[in-house]
């Protein structure tokens, strides 16, 4: 009688090790972002502090329908995301195309100068941005240097203009973030693709529309897919630069969020289904993109 030897076979042994691998992992996600994710769905269930908690099911959703702030912060967070977002991509895409130029001198310093905004304190640069918009503050100086305004223009104090410093802000943060993604995918493309585009009769804005941007696609779906997800939890701009005023015009979803958990009259069971809520939109619209871009049959 032959024997048969005894073990795990190669592709058991190969499973086994994979497993291993990625145990690790799996239990961090798990304990860190899924379980947490199940405990604030069952808080959203639930109202009151502490031992006092009781279930009240959806009536904390059906209050969203008819809480005017939380909706104006959707309207805000949308708003920032609809007009930052497509600037900020374009910019950056841009400026990687600009700063991927084999030709160009220092690009070592224009690399770090587009990006250093991103190494910047969250909280650091909004309280710049803060002072550079300020009644007293530099823009408002230079302003009246140039005789465009006799006196400071309250920037922060006025709804729309407000929002504009928030979206400017964002722009002269994330861009830098963006660009080195974009820069990142160029250099994988084989510059010979260009040469022979070049040869072909192609000028620069054919050769970017026609090489670049559907080569940079999955990128380009990435950092859009970030983008969404990083605006639609804004917090620290709306805290530190207008702190949600005036009167909310400005406040973000996260934001009031927050308010509603630590600032006003605790209730975590409603800001629990206001982050579900949240957690929902980032989900669907990551999921939009992905089949949006999804290109094969």
């Amino acid at each position: 009688m032959i024997s048969k030897k005894k073990g795990m076979s190669l592709v058991a042994k190969q499973r086994a090790a994979g497993w291993a691998f990625l145990a690790p992992a799996t239990i961090l996600i798990a304990i860190m972002s899924f379980y947490p994710m199940i405990r604030a769905f069952i808080l959203s269930l639930q109202t009151g502090t502490g031992a006092n908690m009781k279930i009240v099911g959806f009536s904390n959703y059906a209050r969203i329908l008819s809480d005017k702030v939380f909706q104006q912060s959707i309207i805000n967070t949308f708003l920032y995301l609809i007009i930052q977002v497509p600037i900020m991509l374009i910019l950056a895409i841009l400026l990687a195309q600009l700063l991927n130029n084999k030709d160009l001198r220092l690009k070592g310093v224009f690399r770090t100068c587009v990006f250093l905004p991103c190494a910047t304190s969250l909280v650091s640069y909004a309280l710049i941005f803060r002072c550079l918009f300020a009644q007293d503050g530099l823009i408002n100086n230079v302003l009246i240097k140039l005789h465009i305004l006799n006196t400071g223009y309250n920037f922060l104090g006025n709804s729309t203009s407000a929002k504009i410093v928030i979206i400017l802000a964002l722009i002269w943060r994330w861009t830098g973030y963006n660009m080195v993604f974009y820069l990142a995918g160029l250099q994988n493309i084989e510059y010979s693709v260009y040469e022979a585009a070049k040869i072909d009769g192609a000028n620069g804005w054919k050769t970017f529309w026609k090489i670049t941007v559907p080569l940079l696609k999955p990128t380009i779906i990435m950092t859009f897919i970030m983008s969404i997800n990083g605006t639609l939890q804004l917090f620290d701009e709306s805290v530190n630069l207008t702190k949600g005023g005036p009167a909310n015009s400005t406040i973000t979803m996260s934001h009031y969020i927050y308010n509603t958990c630590f600032m006003n009259v605790p209730n975590f069971g409603y800001a629990s289904a206001m982050a579900f809520i949240v957690f929902i939109m980032v989900a669907v619209l990551a999921l939009i993109n992905m089949k949006v871009g999804d290109t094969r049959d």
